[in-house]
């Protein structure tokens, strides 16, 4: 009966020597331990409240930007900026106008215009520099406007990232705080080999105890 037993115990015992090899444990707990420290940056608390704030403080505000970012508009700002060009071209007429009509030397002109219509005469000497900076940020709409059209969708996408993020933060902790995933193979190879030991042990002592038995049995009968 004793016997037995001990078989089973081996039994046991090599199965759980096997099993984590069977399985390729010690590569998937290699591959997880490698996760978790490589997340471990990103899932601490701090950061992931950083990410969050991003996406829900910049990104998502960047959605309302979208209905601005297309290419009526931009056409239509295009053509402000042809009205610029034209302004600017009646303002290079407009002095020597009026200084004909008025009988005046175009320097009184001048003057005159900075003197009594200050605003529109600081309007037109900065409109070439307008003109320049009206073109480049029209410019930068043009090369943008694929761009801020995914906006919407790749906000979507992210979205269930940062709050996975955020709703696992604390589960993540109470994994990375397991000893290292390493050390799981030998959870099952340590046990497993004491219990091959002593099923070894059992069944060899066990096997002295019958041999002693047989051989006591045997001088008993020839004694007899």
């Amino acid at each position: 009966m004793i016997r037995k037993m001990m078989w089973a115990v081996l039994a046991v015992g090599v199965a759980l020597i096997v099993a984590p090899f069977a399985m390729g444990l010690p590569d998937k707990a290699d591959g997880g331990q490698q996760m978790i420290d490589a997340f471990a940056p990103i899932m601490d608390e701090q950061n992931v409240q950083t990410t969050s704030d991003y996406y829900y403080d910049v990104f998502v505000p960047l959605g309302a930007v979208v209905p601005a970012m297309t290419q009526e508009n931009i056409d239509k700002f295009n053509g402000y900026l042809a009205g610029f060009t034209a302004v600017g071209v009646d303002a290079e007429n407009m002095v020597p106008a009026l200084s004909q009509a008025m009988g005046m030397p175009e320097a009184d002109v001048q003057a005159f215009m900075a003197a009594q219509f200050t605003g529109i005469t600081n309007m037109l000497q900065a409109l070439p520099q307008m003109e320049q900076d009206f073109s480049g940020l029209l410019g930068l709409m043009q090369a943008n406007v694929a761009v801020f059209q995914q906006v919407p969708d790749g906000l979507a996408h992210y979205e269930p990232l940062v709050t996975t993020m955020q709703e696992q933060q604390a589960n993540y902790d109470k994994v990375s705080s397991l000893p290292d995933f390493n050390l799981f193979t030998w959870f099952f190879v340590v046990p497993g080999a004491v219990l091959v030991v002593l099923a070894l042990i059992g069944l060899f002592v066990g096997r002295k105890d019958e041999s002693a038995d047989t051989l006591a049995d045997h001088h008993f009968t020839t004694a007899a």
